[in-house]
């Protein structure tokens, strides 16, 4: 693996159309949720917090604590562990959940692209410790991985006991983890095919043809919804992770504990409509977009390129012109092979007027293998004959 023994800086000078007036954290003289224990709002590309009530308080999540299990499926699949086309065995165990299922008997097989519409769609509690067991071997051994996943994350206000969201004991997280959650997921452009799609069937083949309907009812009714997950129970009353995309901005919106279902749609449609009504992104870059090329010590290739893993803009209130911004990209050296796709190669900072606005990882955009003693000599001679 790569190590960073030091950095170099690259500073270049950048004229686009930014502001130097940005959004600015939360506006605390709003209160756009009346009913509900807590709830935030961002904007999904620059993390910016909109809105935010409680945020850190540490509640029960019910069925939104799928996102991280969606999460770590959608990782999975990435990394090359997962084919959306594998069957997946249904054990006993999974197949006793209550609560939302897809009632898969023991011993039955689907797709995982079949659980994840069960787990996305119908929030199916029996398809997530099926995923959950096939990805770790087991509920627990999964659950640590959840856990693990939100200390990467810097969350500090989740723990998981389970992958369903169903009563535990010590099972929390908050509207601020959950948001950051949400951001991670929908780095995977794949993801809101499902969690946007509301309604759908499986088993279609057979006498028991299932209907899947999305609990998350925004999906239909407010334009731009495509995710993310709702969550139910008696101790969490209604809560909903949701994001909507709209004029190329993308928001997530959080709401936990509302007394009904109408009320949590309800406030979740007055964030929405805060958001898009009140500020505006200016892109920056795409994602996969090449930033720089960095040299690999003792790898098949020389050199691997360096690219943005996610989307990158500016929020700014609306209406707002915009000047010069500066980027500075800080390359990691000495990086040696093997190199995975997605391991961080460097940073990228946005600065204006001296004080930095953004910061995100460069991530290779290929993997790198290391070279063989054959390879090196071959190398070795290669430039010795150059230099005859």
């Amino acid at each position: 693996m790569w190590k960073v023994m030091t950095s170099f800086l690259l500073l270049i000078a950048w004229t686009v159309p930014m502001s130097n007036v940005y959004a600015q954290e939360k506006d605390s003289s709003i209160e756009l949720v009346t009913q509900a224990r807590s709830a935030i709002l961002l904007e999904r590309d620059t993390g910016m917090v909109l809105y935010a009530k409680n945020a850190h308080e540490k509640l029960p999540p019910a069925s939104m604590t799928k996102i991280m299990t969606m999460l770590l499926i959608m990782e999975a699949i990435h990394e090359g562990k997962l084919k959306w086309n594998e069957k997946v065995r249904t054990s006993e165990y999974a197949a006793s959940m209550g609560g939302s299922q897809i009632f898969l008997e023991p011993g039955e097989e689907m797709t995982v692209d079949e659980m994840m519409r069960g787990i996305a769609i119908g929030s199916a509690n029996d398809a997530s410790v099926a995923m959950a067991e096939r990805i770790a071997g087991s509920e627990e051994a999964f659950v640590k991985m959840m856990n693990k996943k939100a200390k990467q994350l810097g969350l500090k206000d989740t723990v998981f006991k389970n992958a369903t969201g169903l009563p535990a004991e010590g099972h929390y997280s908050s509207a601020y983890d959950m948001a950051m959650m949400a951001k991670e997921l929908l780095k995977y452009d794949d993801i809101t095919k499902y969690t946007g799609k509301y309604e759908d069937y499986l088993r279609e083949n057979t006498d028991e043809k299932f209907w899947l309907v999305n609990t998350n009812r925004l999906v239909k009714f407010y334009p731009g919804v495509d995710g993310v997950k709702t969550g139910f129970t008696a101790e969490a009353k209604y809560c909903l992770t949701a994001t909507a995309k709209k004029n190329g901005m993308r928001v997530i919106g959080v709401i936990f504990g509302a007394p009904t279902p109408k009320d949590r749609n309800a406030q979740m449609t007055k964030l929405l409509d805060y958001a898009f009504s009140q500020y505006e992104t200016h892109p920056v870059y795409k994602k996969n977009t090449v930033i720089a090329t960095v040299k690999v010590s003792k790898g098949k290739t020389k050199a691997i390129e360096a690219v943005t893993d996610e989307p990158i803009s500016v929020l700014t209130k609306k209406g707002v012109s915009v000047k010069e911004m500066k980027k500075v990209v800080k390359l990691n050296e000495n990086i040696q092979a093997p190199v995975r796709k997605g391991d961080v190669l460097g940073t990228l900072i946005l600065k204006q007027n001296g004080k930095e606005i953004l910061r995100r990882p460069l991530v290779a955009k290929q993997s790198v293998a290391e070279a063989s003693w054959w390879d090196l000599f071959k190398r070795t001679l290669q430039a010795l004959t150059k230099s005859a």
